[in-house]
């Protein structure tokens, strides 16, 4: 098993949108930099999406273009929900997008507005101008352990999207518990079957903490192989359309359970317990975290 875990920081993006709090490009600017000098080197930036729709979002292009460093290894992507967004994104100089499908039809049509069917025709367009301009696609899966509208999902559909996804170009696969319903036995079920059609180093996990199993889902994830899995500082997420989805888990509280694991991260967990602290005078709220909030033990 490996020794090594890669985390992906989403708390600029999936852990800002759903928030009734508003950052500045100006705050959302010195959030990534703190994130970046704590030690993370893949994060999302935002994402390129309506902001009459998702306001939060608005000003992600500028926020991009001021942490973007070229000289710099870490790995900065933005969301992109169709071309226009593709568009903007050529333009910013963004080198690494994610596009996102749900496993259900109800969900599709709630967060995206069309069917499933529809929103692969929509990425066709993405990936032939990532490849054309040399840009990575990351691919997300929302509601693969169940669905707010539909109850269950089939562990069959999210196997034959993830591989749709795989064999469209996306580099990556984010198998994604948006409203935090799935437990421990049903991710060693899922991913079972996905490694089975998609190599184990091309899925990655993302859990929301909802009903307190995150960090048992993602342990589950871990001892089958995964080793990438998306957080966000603080524990901050949900989804504008989904009811009931709670925040990602939190990177802190990830963190804590590998460092303790002895396995590495390349991420400086004190740094990020002082990015939760400003961030929470900044979101003038307590944030979800449970080790952000009682802090690490001091042992004489």
């Amino acid at each position: 098993m490996k020794k090594k875990i890669t985390l992906v920081e989403v708390g600029l993006r999936d852990g800002l949108q759903n928030e009734s709090k508003i950052l500045t490009v100006e705050q959302k600017v010195e959030l990534g930099k703190r994130l970046l000098g704590s030690g993370i080197r893949r994060m999302e930036t935002g994402a390129f999406v309506r902001a009459d729709r998702i306001p939060q979002m608005q000003g992600s292009d500028d926020v991009f273009r001021k942490l973007y460093n070229p000289k710099q290894k870490s790995l900065l992507s933005v969301l992109v929900p169709n071309e226009v967004g593709m568009i903007k994104a050529i333009e910013a100089g963004v080198k690494e997008v994610a596009v996102f499908a749900g496993c259900s039809e109800s969900f599709s049509q709630k967060n995206i507005n069309c069917s499933i069917e529809e929103s692969f025709l929509r990425f066709e367009k993405v990936f032939v101008l990532a490849k054309k301009n040399k840009i990575k696609v990351r691919g997300y899966l929302s509601v693969c352990f169940g669905c707010p509208f539909e109850g269950a999902v089939s562990e069959a559909r999210v196997v034959k999207l993830a591989s749709k996804l795989y064999e469209m170009g996306a580099y990556e696969i984010s198998i994604g518990d948006t409203i935090g319903v799935a437990h421990a036995g049903q991710v060693n079920s899922l991913m079972t079957k996905l490694k089975k059609v998609i190599p184990v180093e091309k899925l990655a996990g993302h859990f929301h903490d909802t009903r307190g199993q995150a960090l048992a889902n993602i342990l589950e994830a871990y001892n089958l192989g995964i080793t990438v899995f998306d957080s966000s500082i603080g524990g901050l997420g949900g989804c504008p359309y989904a009811p009931a989805a709670t925040g990602n888990v939190a990177t802190e509280d990830v963190l804590y359970m590998f460092q303790n694991k002895g396995v590495s991260v390349g991420v400086d967990l004190n740094k990020i317990l002082s990015i939760h602290s400003w961030l929470s005078e900044q979101m003038q709220k307590q944030l979800p975290s449970k080790l952000g909030q009682v802090g690490l033990l001091k042992l004489k």
